[in-house]
C-alpha cells in the first residue's frame, strides 16, 4: 500500500503535549510555531489518506485543513476541512440548490475563486505595467526588470 505525505494546519499552535501524543500515534514534523505538520500516512490512494489521518488526530489536534502535500496524478491537490454546523448546513444547501453533491459545488466554487483571483492579478499587472509604460520606454522597463531580477537573486545567498 502506498504512503501519501499530507500538509496539516492547525487552527493554533499546538503545546508539546498534544505533539507529543499525535506523535504515537503518526510520524509528524512541526513547523517552528507548531501552527503546520507534515505526515506520512498509508493507504490506497489521497482519499483514503486523508480520512485515515483526519479520524486518527481529530481529538488529539486542534485540526483546521488537512492537504495532500503532492497533487495527484490530474494535478489537483486534495483537502479535507471540518466545518461549523452553520457552514456546514450552508454548503449543502447551496450545493442542493444548483444540483450537485457538497464536494463538487466547494470544488467548482474554490476554482473559481482561484481563476477569478489569477484573471485579477493578471489586470492588476496588465494596468501597472501600461502606467510604466507611459512613462518609459519598453527598452528601459525590460533593462530595469532584468536589473530587478538580478539584484533579487543576488540578495537570497
Amino acid at each position: 500500500m502506498p504512503h501519501h505525505a499530507l500538509e496539516i494546519t492547525l487552527t493554533r499552535p499546538a503545546t508539546q503535549a498534544e505533539l507529543a501524543r499525535a506523535a504515537r500515534i503518526m510520524p509528524l514534523a512541526a513547523n517552528h510555531d507548531a501552527t503546520r505538520l507534515m505526515t506520512v500516512a498509508k493507504a490506497k490512494n489521497p482519499d483514503g489518506a486523508l480520512s485515515r489521518a483526519h479520524h486518527r488526530l481529530k481529538d488529539l489536534l486542534p485540526l483546521d485543513v488537512l492537504a495532500t502535500h503532492y497533487p495527484a496524478p490530474d494535478g489537483h491537490v486534495l483537502l479535507s476541512t471540518a466545518f461549523s454546523p452553520t457552514a456546514d448546513a450552508f454548503i449543502r444547501h447551496a450545493a442542493e440548490q444548483m444540483g450537485q453533491s457538497p464536494r463538487v459545488f466547494l470544488q467548482q466554487t474554490i476554482h473559481c475563486a482561484l481563476a477569478r483571483h489569477a484573471r485579477q492579478e493578471a489586470e492588476r499587472l496588465d494596468h501597472t505595467l501600461q502606467a510604466l509604460l507611459a512613462h518609459t520606454t519598453p527598452d528601459q522597463l525590460l533593462a530595469a526588470v532584468g536589473r530587478t531580477l538580478t539584484l533579487s537573486g543576488m540578495r537570497q545567498c
